[in-house]
């Protein structure tokens, strides 16, 4: 079956994060498998949304780092230390993180030099156990703002919702 990847730019964040939930959904629909979960949200958004870098680190060594997963974009960190940079950070307190502008982001971690502004939102499983973040890099300062948080949080329900937990 080939699946089509939708051009959300242009459109009100609300809506295209709507249109984007609906995709995944019917997309995801049967599936259970969340490293191909991971790599189909990766893509939808970030060609959907024209984005610098999108992707997954998935949580490893019973929780002290973050190990890349499924992305889009140029080469990303091998592994980051919970608690290290904006992905680190999102999950040491299991909250999404906005940042504005990364160069002002104490100790934030330069995998892409073009990245000026970032999202990452933290993966829960069915039994709220922190599976992985989600980080969203742009090109753009100030790229991001709270439709995005909403947006991308509900997006990221599938694995609560649907995923396994491996």
């Amino acid at each position: 079956m080939a699946e089509e990847t939708p051009d959300l730019r242009g459109f009100p964040k609300a809506d295209a994060y709507a249109a984007l939930a609906e995709r995944v959904d019917l997309v995801l629909e049967g599936t259970r498998d969340e490293i191909a979960a991971m790599a189909t949200i990766a893509t939808l958004v970030h060609h959907g949304f024209g984005h610098l870098w999108t992707g997954f680190y998935r949580v490893v060594d019973s929780g002290r780092q973050l190990r890349i997963g499924p992305y889009q974009g140029a080469l990303g960190c091998l592994e980051i230390a919970v608690g290290r940079g904006v992905c680190g950070t999102a999950a040491a307190e299991c909250r999404t993180v906005i940042v504005p502008d990364v160069a002002a982001f104490p100790g934030h971690i330069t995998c892409d030099a073009r990245a000026r502004s970032e999202i990452v939102v933290p993966v829960f499983d069915a039994a709220g156990t922190l599976r992985a973040v989600f980080d969203v890099d742009s090109e753009l300062v100030d790229a991001f703002d709270e439709d995005d948080r909403r947006g991308l949080e509900r997006v990221l329900t599938w694995f609560a919702r649907t995923g396994d937990a491996q």
